[in-house]
């Protein structure tokens, strides 16, 4: 295994498909493990640089696979899915991973510290709950103009809901409903909150975080984001290139020496 010196990995939640190959990239290995197998495989496995589907557990199996003394790298799905050949199985999606990650050219995802990605859960969720919230403001307002009430835009008006209740004669069904609502609205905005004092907390801590505060018009959540997003920044050669990287460039669709431009490529 001495001449093996990239190794290509798709990984699964129980089992994963290993495809080795050397220098001149013929292959050498194909190996199916389970997840231990694989971590006892690689701790007594020579050196070489080990490629993974940048995908959910592939943060985590790089940073063990990196305290083993290998150069794992992580790569887009988009980027593997051009170099797939024939009929789709996780041994070829393996030799796919190798054959993109052998290009001059590709671009690699950083892996990203257990920091980054506490961070990081803490900003989904937090993103969720605030869906929620909105949902449930939207729901309250719906259902008062059923009724011909309208109430101001914003929470506020929410949170003085049962004294505007108050004031108009409604059904007791259709008032235990809101009351209902209006209760999980003090929740998921309590949940708000708390999760935003554990991100001011947390970038209180963080040398890179109490920096990008000082940013004119970066705020804490703002900079535990970029905190969480950005790493070391290492891997960009410029602003530009991480701006690229979170989707804020326009979305192009040149051809016959004609560019079009259209809106930014995705939402962030």
């Amino acid at each position: 295994m001495n001449d093996v010196t990239l190794v290509g990995v798709d990984l699964g939640k129980y089992t994963f498909h290993l495809h080795g190959q050397d220098r001149s990239g013929h292959a050498v290995f194909r190996k199916k493990m389970t997840r231990k197998q694989l971590l006892t495989f690689f701790s007594n496995f020579p050196r070489c640089t080990i490629v993974m589907e940048a995908c959910a557990g592939a943060h985590y199996m790089a940073r063990r696979l990196s305290a083993f003394g290998h150069e794992a790298k992580l790569i887009s799905p988009h980027y593997v899915k051009p170099f797939v050949k024939g009929n789709k199985n996780d041994f070829i999606d393996a030799e796919a991973i190798c054959e993109a990650a052998s290009r001059p050219s590709m671009r690699f995802v950083t892996p990203k510290s257990e920091v980054q990605q506490a961070l990081s859960a803490l900003h989904r969720v937090r993103e969720a709950l605030v869906k929620q919230r909105t949902a449930t403001i939207n729901q309250i307002h719906g259902f008062l103009l059923e009724f011909g009430i309208s109430l101001p835009v914003g929470r506020d008006a929410i949170k003085r809901l049962p004294a505007l209740i108050a004031e108009y004669s409604l059904p007791r069904p259709f008032v235990s409903v809101l009351e209902r609502l209006h209760g999980h609205f003090k929740y998921l905005d309590q949940q708000v909150l708390e999760i935003e004092k554990e991100l001011q907390i947390q970038l209180l801590q963080d040398e890179r975080g109490q920096r990008l505060l000082t940013i004119p018009g970066v705020g804490p959540i703002t900079a535990s984001v970029l905190a969480a997003e950005l790493g070391d920044a290492r891997q960009f050669r410029c602003s530009r290139d991480f701006a690229a990287s979170i989707g804020l460039v326009p979305r192009q669709y040149s051809t016959g020496g004609k560019s079009n431009l259209l809106g930014i490529s995705k939402s962030v």
